[in-house]
């Protein structure tokens, strides 16, 4: 399932994934976890973790990995996303901020997402129940048992993975340099971001076709009403109305749009995407947080609206992080803003520089 084109992240991934880029050689490989054990108590005798990888490792001289950097995915996405032209074009080319020529980089599909271990590879509902803790120690035990990589020179994080960092932080403080997450908020999710995705959820649990998750043809309704919400959470008002002028033109554009993307989901394994974030809230630890950050969010993002100032208040707590808020623009992508890298590859140069 790639929602990565519906919301750029639930997060969901990036904005407009649309074609991939002439980019460095991709690696693809799996990396199996056995006797998974879950923090519901749940188990897998064996867990896949997909992972791509650009560039190759740097050893110093007491030959420990320097220069890796591991890119975290929204909801609904995987680590190829960050191929898309907007992200790959702009950092991983040659003399780029993160070119593969001098950097290690980790593009991880987490559980539940891309071509890791997933309800709709054959248990349907009878996956277990994963949640973002489930999601983060997979990551910790891939760069560290599988990668050999004992501190990460950058975590970047987009939405989902935004927050991804923040418990990698918090957890594991020596675990980076460096940390960069895009497009979250470090607190619990409620309120209206937590309400939008029980009703998508709930748009498919509650159609008779899903069936329990014992589907054997697609719940359309609950998929389409699922859709439409991501829509919304997604949009970006100053480049839809520039887009779209015009009531045929917006018509237009749902009409295409709407069937394209409900024929890239599954329903299981949306339900425990969104599912996963039950257990989110890194709010009471923030000042365990001790490596240099750099946290960006957007202006115009419905999941994070700033006038909430949950941000702000969250930052005065964490003394080594920069907190940006991109104003709202044509340039900007609402929520997807975080995969526009030219919106924020400043930011990242003086981050990479203020943790050398």
């Amino acid at each position: 399932m790639k929602l990565s084109a519906v919301l750029a992240g639930l997060a969901l991934a990036a904005c407009a994934v649309t074609s991939a880029v002439a980019a460095p050689e991709l690696t693809t490989q799996d990396y199996l976890i056995r006797d998974f054990r879950f923090r519901t108590g749940e188990t897998l005798p064996e867990l896949r973790l997909r992972y791509h990888t650009l560039g190759q490792p740097h050893r110093n001289a007491r030959g420990e990995i320097d220069n890796a950097v591991m890119v975290l995915h929204g909801t609904g996405g995987s680590g190829k996303q960050f191929l898309a032209p907007q992200f790959a074009d702009v950092l991983f080319r040659s003399g780029g901020l993160l070119d593969p020529a001098g950097y290690f980089i980790i593009l991880p599909d987490n559980i539940g997402h891309g071509g890791s271990s997933k309800p709709s590879d054959g248990l349907r509902a009878k996956f277990p129940r994963y949640d973002y803790a489930d999601m983060v120690e997979a990551q910790h035990r891939l760069v560290t048992e599988k990668l050999g990589v004992k501190q990460l020179r950058l975590i970047m994080g987009t939405s989902m993975g935004c927050m991804h960092g923040f418990m990698w932080a918090e957890q594991w403080p020596q675990a980076a340099k460096a940390l960069m997450p895009m497009a979250c908020q470090p607190v619990e999710i409620a309120g209206r971001n937590r309400v939008w995705r029980q009703m998508a959820m709930t748009a498919i649990t509650s159609d008779p076709a899903y069936k329990g998750g014992d589907y054997q043809t697609p719940p359309e309704q609950g998929l389409r009403a699922a859709t439409m919400l991501l829509l919304l959470a997604g949009s970006s008002p100053i480049p839809w109305q520039q887009q779209m002028p015009t009531g045929a033109a917006a018509d237009a554009w749902l009409a295409q749009e709407l069937p394209r993307r409900v024929a890239t989901m599954d329903a299981n394994d949306f339900v425990w995407q969104v599912a996963s974030s039950r257990t989110y809230d890194p709010s009471r630890d923030l000042e365990k947080i001790t490596a240099p950050m750099t946290w960006v969010n957007s202006a115009d993002d419905f999941i994070n609206p700033p006038e909430l100032g949950i941000a702000e208040a969250a930052a005065r707590r964490l003394k080594t992080t920069r907190f940006v808020l991109l104003p709202a623009s044509d340039k900007t992508r609402g929520h997807g803003s975080h995969t526009w890298a030219v919106l924020w590859q400043d930011e990242l140069a003086d981050l990479l520089k203020r943790s050398e």
